[in-house]
């Protein structure tokens, strides 16, 4: 079965939840380079869906000032 991709949310609560664990020594040492792994997927995770927010938010922006210019020069 594949695994479900998370949402920026999810992944950025997964993270907060192993912090605390970390944090607070809740982890033992057999358990804190999995957490760590883990922790490192979802930050890679949330870099990607960052910049691809990123780059279609510029797409947008880009498209909406070519539409303002065009009925600029209409007028």
């Amino acid at each position: 079965m594949a695994k479900k991709q998370l949402s920026y949310n999810e992944a950025m609560e997964q993270l907060e939840k192993i912090l605390v664990e970390i944090e607070n020594n809740a982890l033992d040492i057999d358990k804190l380079s999995e957490k760590m792994s883990t922790a490192a997927q979802l930050i890679s995770l949330c870099k990607e869906k960052l910049y691809k927010t990123e780059k279609e938010v510029q797409k947008i922006i880009s498209e909406v000032e070519v539409q303002s210019q065009h009925s600029a020069e209409e007028k």
